[in-house]
């Protein structure tokens, strides 16, 4: 496995091992002692799969107060996935990483708690997965404009083609609108 640091600390690509031959491949997607040698293991608690269509655009999503460090990959299809930070007091506010995960990369992302999440598909179809270190709390779930441009994410989307959206995420506030006391706090050990 291949730990990749992105320009987020605490954010990291992660390539595994991939043992391949005629017949397919095989690899660890996760291992819990080959993740704790990078401080990267959790205590998942809920693992989700979605899948979307192309042009599909999710996020950006955070739980307020139940963060959740997310371990995610798509296993079909291709998505660019991002994340932001959004944590009160973080030297890196307002910056966002991204990067292609797909079933042929087999490359994963690891975000800490704190961060935005959101993915666009550019596939056809892409079902994707993560790994969450705290369940699903529909009263803390907050989003930020995808399209906000105080953060400027470069979505790679095809001219000509709009992004699909949920009702949720298609009036969602700009990241300075946020009162503080709607952002998570600064934690570096988390």
């Amino acid at each position: 496995m291949n730990v990749v640091s992105t320009s987020l600390p605490g954010v990291f690509v992660i390539e595994p091992t991939v043992f391949g031959d005629h017949r397919g491949f095989f690899m660890e997607s996760y291992n819990r002692k080959a993740f704790a040698k990078y401080d990267l293991d959790r205590d998942w608690v809920q693992d989700n799969h979605s899948r979307s269509s192309l042009a599909v655009l999710r996020g950006l999503h955070y739980q307020l107060d139940r963060p959740q460090a997310k371990l995610v990959r798509a296993v079909v299809g291709s998505v660019f996935d991002v994340v932001v930070d959004i944590r009160c007091g973080s030297p890196t506010f307002g910056q966002w990483f991204g990067a292609e995960l797909s079933a042929q990369n087999q490359r994963q992302l690891y975000a800490p708690r704190g961060m935005a999440h959101g993915f666009v598909v550019l596939s056809d179809v892409a079902e994707f997965l993560y790994k969450v270190d705290d369940f699903h709390a529909p009263d803390e779930e907050r989003s930020i404009a995808w399209d906000d441009p105080g953060i400027g994410i470069q979505w790679p989307i095809p001219d000509g083609i709009e992004p699909i959206l949920s009702p949720k995420d298609t009036d969602c506030p700009r990241l300075n609108e946020m009162p503080a006391d709607q952002l998570p706090l600064y934690r570096p050990s988390l």
